[in-house]
């Protein structure tokens, strides 16, 4: 197929992104002003620091801003994982949610036949996290289980990145487990963002390059459109449950504090990280990030003094998902069901996929 298609895409339409940003900061200075929360605001500018460099991570690979966010107030600074966890909701429902109008508006492609059916599953999978699994589950827990993700992506990336980088030109389809298959990774997504902040985008990513074959330019924007609609599920849902019953669901003043310092950065940083990947190649920063992913693996352990049975969980957990990648890449190529190329998904554009999502 001819690459002229591309030239047929709707012109970018800045104008949204633009306004979206002048409501954006219009009404945080307005609450800050209003609020007289300036002296909170400049009291938290580690976090706002911070997440300069992860709302840029956030933007630009499939791991979302908590994955700086988390390890940095819950590790660094020393925060429960539950505040990392809203907090890293809070923050990317502003950063993710950028980046999400920004890809929409200048008409970058994402793979609408998982993306459709995963928001679906993470509106039933995050509640049911929020509300069932993450008050009761341990915070050492919480954080094991975060280090455990987010090393297994790192590690993955390390071993295929050649591969992810360079070989993805072809667009599959499982026929009619499409829908199926997007749904369960919204719900169990959904369920282990609840429970970290962030994991639903790295998981949809790793079934669209293991599994489908998806081009980097396609499966990074996808996995950012749906970190950002979780997010705003995922807080939502927070800041619902902390108001009916507080005691067993309770919301840190802090993840506000925070979150009012840092996200006028986000808000610009991971829409930066959208575009500069655009323009430079993805390898030296999914290098970086992945190196990150299995650093903080090795931070948490030795602060949080992990040992003995626990130890050896924790490092199986890692093989385990690593085990379940590798099922995943081989399938991926040894079934591959094709039915287009990268020209044709580009020349459909987000917003004519979201009118068919609606009919």
């Amino acid at each position: 197929m001819s690459h002229s298609s591309t030239d047929a895409r709707p012109a970018p339409k800045y104008w949204i992104f633009l306004l979206w940003l002048a409501a954006f900061y219009l009404g945080w200075a307005a609450l800050v002003q209003l609020g007289g929360y300036w002296d909170t605001v400049l009291a938290h500018w580690p976090i706002a620091l911070s997440m300069a460099f992860g709302s840029y991570f956030a933007g630009s690979t499939p791991m979302g801003g908590g994955t700086v966010g988390f390890p940095v107030l819950v590790l660094l600074f020393d925060y429960p994982g539950a505040m990392g966890r809203n907090f890293g909701l809070a923050i990317q429902s502003i950063g993710m949610v950028s980046a999400a109008i920004y890809i929409f508006s200048v008409r970058t492609p994402v793979n609408w036949k998982l993306l459709r059916p995963a928001m679906i599953g993470s509106v039933i999978g995050t509640p049911l996290g929020a509300a069932f699994v993450a008050p009761f589950l341990p915070d050492i827990w919480v954080k094991l289980l975060f280090a455990i993700v987010w090393a297994s992506f790192g590690l993955m990336h390390l071993v295929k990145l050649k591969e992810l980088v360079n070989s993805h030109e072809t667009d599959v389809t499982w026929g009619r487990l499409d829908p199926y298959i997007g749904f369960a990774l919204g719900a169990s997504g959904g369920i282990v963002a609840s429970l970290t902040g962030v994991g639903i985008d790295m998981m949809l990513y790793a079934c669209l390059v293991l599994l489908y074959r998806c081009d980097l330019k396609i499966a990074v924007p996808t996995s950012v459109v749906i970190m950002a609609f979780t997010s705003v599920v995922g807080i939502g849902v927070n800041v619902l449950l902390s108001r009916l019953n507080p005691a067993v669901y309770p919301m840190s003043p802090a993840v506000f504090a925070n979150w009012l310092a840092a996200a006028p950065v986000v808000a610009l940083g991971a829409p930066f990280g959208a575009l500069v990947v655009n323009l430079i190649s993805r390898t030296p920063t999914i290098l970086v990030v992945s190196i990150l992913c299995i650093g903080q693996f090795v931070w948490t352990v030795v602060q949080e003094g992990v040992t003995g049975l626990l130890l050896v969980s924790a490092i199986a957990g890692v093989l385990v998902m690593n085990f379940v990648f590798m099922v995943l890449y081989h399938i991926g190529r040894s079934r591959p069901l094709p039915v287009g190329s990268l020209p044709h998904l580009q020349s459909q554009s987000p917003q004519i996929a979201i009118e068919s999502a609606t009919d």
